[in-house]
């Protein structure tokens, strides 16, 4: 099955680097990625994450969809319990109208964060309680459908730019509840495989088979996204899975700072607890050179009957980022200007 080939940029800091360095790397291989023909490249919300760049996806959408040409470039994604929906539907009108056909918009439902953060963002202990994301994504779609009803309060809002629509709508995920509410929506579903591997099988079935068509979505789309390290040879990229481990191990322990370098993960002695407990977490990377690594993920690909890969890799120097992106890109010989038919809403009246 030919499938196109996406890419999640999480923005990361390399130790002793700076916050413009690491925003000017990922231009560089968004452009990269713009040349080599991937389909798309997301960038997410973080927030109180020293060692990422970018907490605002938004930003980085404008930035790089402006240096890119063919590209698409989206939200992967904008926490929606962070924001107000009319906020999110009027900054990705915005986007659209500026990069008509390139835009995302890419929708999750964890703060993207630790409590106290979070309770920063939302501003109220009733937000940080509320179990209302079904509900703010039906309001944000309200917004962007005119389709509040007649006794609604906010019925009378007109988004603006009013002449444009929201770009497709996909929402993110990591477990099957996010999967049943796409489903129900008929909207497109991306699935976390790198933050829960082992969820991936059934939510991405699960997706397909309950989809309910709609005028965004008349078939369903399913992401796979995935992390990997791909090395020069795989004697390379086990030594470069040592970054993967520390990282998670430092951020089980609160620790949020830069990412490690290869240096610090080949000096850290790792105890038999840590090594097991590494194990036990759900968070994954493919690792192998890159035939093994590309022989990893379609093995899976095939298995959730996912549409799309999107890549990612917890390695922050950026020659091991371009590596990934460029031998990825031959492994899945992708062929440039690839665009599959999914459905966007006409433009508004």
């Amino acid at each position: 099955m030919s499938r196109p080939l996406s890419l999640l940029d999480l923005t990361p800091i390399v130790a002793g680097a700076t916050a413009r360095e690491a925003v000017q790397t990922s231009v560089d291989l968004a452009v990269l990625a713009d040349r080599l023909g991937y389909h798309r490249v997301w960038y997410a919300e973080h927030h109180n994450a020293p060692g990422l760049a970018s907490g605002a996806p938004e930003i980085m959408i404008e930035h790089v969809a402006s240096r890119t040409s063919r590209l698409r470039v989206g939200a992967g994604g904008v926490m929606l319990p962070n924001h107000a929906p009319l906020k999110i539907a009027e900054t990705f009108r915005l986007l659209e109208a500026m990069h008509p056909g390139r835009i995302d918009l890419g929708l999750g439902r964890a703060p993207g964060t630790d409590t106290i953060t979070a309770f920063a963002m939302r501003r109220s202990t009733e937000a940080m309680t509320a179990d209302d994301y079904p509900e703010k994504l039906a309001e944000l779609l309200a917004f962007d459908d005119g389709a509040f009803p007649d006794d609604h309060p906010f019925r009378t809002i007109r988004p603006v730019p009013v002449d444009t629509r929201l770009p497709p709508v996909w929402l993110l995920g990591s477990s099957d509840f996010s999967a049943r509410l796409a489903a129900e929506a008929g909207l497109g579903f991306a699935f976390a495989a790198h933050i829960n591997g082992r969820g991936a099988v059934p939510a991405l079935r699960d997706y397909r088979e309950s989809f309910d068509p709609s005028e965004r979505y008349p078939e369903p789309w399913a992401i796979l996204t995935v992390s990997v390290t791909v090395g020069e040879t795989p004697e390379h990229a086990r030594d470069l899975s040592l970054i993967n481990d520390l990282l998670l191990l430092r951020l089980r322990s609160g620790q949020l700072g830069t990412y490690p370098t290869l240096e610090e993960a080949k000096r850290y002695a790792f105890t038999a607890a840590e090594r097991q407990m590494i194990a036990a977490m759900p968070m994954r990377s493919f690792v192998g050179d890159a035939p093994e690594v590309y022989r990893q993920v379609e093995e899976l690909a095939d298995r959730t009957q996912a549409d799309e890969v999107m890549v990612t890799t917890f390695l922050p120097e950026p020659d091991d980022r371009r590596r990934m992106i460029e031998e990825m890109a031959r492994a899945f010989d992708v062929q440039e200007g690839w665009s599959p038919a999914v459905a966007v809403a006409p433009v508004a009246s």
